[in-house]
């Protein structure tokens, strides 16, 4: 039985869950999650869980935000005025909008906050800060 290694490509099912309890991602009741090994694909500390795994072998791990999503920055939430935001555009708090950045690339931000007058908008990811808790279940590897 092959174990997982850098260059591997795998197919694992998962959960993942915040110190609540409360679920914010599982693979579960759909097709496993395949990737290969060292691209990047996933964040820093599920990938490294992964390695050394064996088919059928399951783990439970907790990442702390640097090896997941990493911390909350502060200055990535701004209030921008509403005129900012085109009139046809309903907003609500936890919605995602993609804007351009002062250097033109494109970014995600979350609506924190909706005024009649300005927006809050936050670019941090919604994860960002928290502790996660995963379940991986290593399905395949090739």
């Amino acid at each position: 039985m092959s174990q997982a290694q850098n260059g591997s490509t795998v197919k694992v099912h998962y959960t993942g869950t915040l110190k609540d309890g409360t679920q914010f991602d599982s693979s579960r009741g759909r097709e496993p999650l395949e990737l290969t090994l060292g691209e990047g694909a996933v964040i820093p500390g599920f990938e490294s869980a992964i390695v050394g795994m064996a088919e059928g072998e399951t783990k439970e791990i907790t990442l702390e935000p640097g090896d997941a999503y990493g911390d909350r920055h502060e200055q990535l939430v701004q209030t921008i005025d509403r005129e900012q935001i085109p009139p046809e555009l309903e907003l609500e708090p936890g919605q995602q909008l993609q804007v351009k950045s002062q250097e033109g690339n494109v970014v995600v931000v979350t609506v924190a906050e909706v005024a009649e007058d300005a927006v809050t908008l936050d670019g941090n990811h919604p994860l960002a800060g928290k502790t996660l808790n995963f379940e991986i279940e290593m399905v395949e590897v090739s």
